[in-house]
């Protein structure tokens, strides 16, 4: 009776440990999957991700030249090729063109890229909007 009885505790706490690890391997599963998920979720939508700032101010042969920045929010996506459109306004904030604009670089998640440009504005630009279009992965 008594070795019954070791034997049926030894088995319990056997089958014990071996759910303990099915638990880790799971937790790991779990976490690679959400890792996935996340990098899809930053590779679908990046311009939730990029952001583009920058200012501008003119040359002395009168074209506008812009100096910007793009910044890589993401957490595990580098993102390349970035179109950036950049909208021209006046004063009262009416639309007057829209140009594209490629930065050719590879931007690092939570890094920051500088980018300039010069243009030929339209008469009356007062000032610069910047709006991400597409990147690549």
């Amino acid at each position: 009776m008594k070795n019954l009885l070791i034997i049926i505790v030894s088995f319990f706490c056997f089958t014990a440990c071996e759910s303990k690890n099915d638990y880790e391997i799971n937790n790991n599963k779990n976490y690679e999957k959400s890792k996935i998920s996340l990098q899809e979720t930053e590779q679908k939508s990046p311009s939730s991700f990029i952001i583009a700032k920058g200012d501008q101010k003119k040359n002395f042969i009168g074209q506008t030249v812009i100096k910007g920045t793009i910044t890589n929010n993401a957490k595990m996506v580098t993102f390349k090729d970035i179109d950036v459109k950049i909208s021209f306004y006046s004063k009262t904030g009416t639309l007057l063109e829209e140009d594209h604009e490629t930065v050719y670089e590879m931007v690092l998640p939570g890094t920051t890229k500088k980018f300039k440009t010069k243009y030929y504005t339209p008469k009356g630009t007062d000032s610069v909007g910047f709006k991400i279009v597409t990147a690549k992965f």
